[in-house]
This record gives C-alpha cells, sequence and structure tokens, in this order.
C-alpha cells in the first residue's frame, strides 16, 4: 500500500508543479486550479479506497482466526 501511496504523492505533485508553472491570471489560472483541484480529488479517493481495502482484508482476517480458533 505504501508503493501506491508514494505513486499517487508523486502525480499529484507532478500536477501541482504542471499548474503552477502554466499558471498566469485569467483562463489559464482557473484550468491550473481545477487540475490542482482535481488531481487533489484523486489521492482522497485512492486513499480512501486503500483504507476501504485494508479494512476489508482485516476483517477477512480476523474472521478466518474466529473460524480457526473454534
Amino acid at each position: 500500500m505504501k508503493s501506491y501511496r508514494n505513486i499517487t504523492a508523486t502525480m499529484l505533485a507532478g500536477l501541482l508543479l504542471m499548474g503552477l508553472s502554466a499558471c498566469e491570471k485569467g483562463p489559464a489560472e482557473k484550468a491550473g486550479e481545477a487540475i490542482d483541484d482535481a488531481a487533489s480529488d484523486v489521492a482522497d479517493v485512492a486513499e480512501d479506497a486503500a483504507s476501504d481495502v485494508a479494512d476489508a482484508a482485516e476483517d477477512a482476517a480476523d474472521a478466518v482466526e474466529e473460524k480457526i480458533d473454534k
């Protein structure tokens, strides 16, 4: 999971840098902000998905452990 978060963070940083380098007043600045917002949303969704998968795996492991202990 750590590599997935590292990839996401790297992509986010790259998008932010591209957005900052392309920012000018007017439409370009708005586009840069939209890119930043989209990248942030993607990072949030990816982090939530990774957390959900980790929780499901932990629940499955707990269920298996309970079955083994019986």
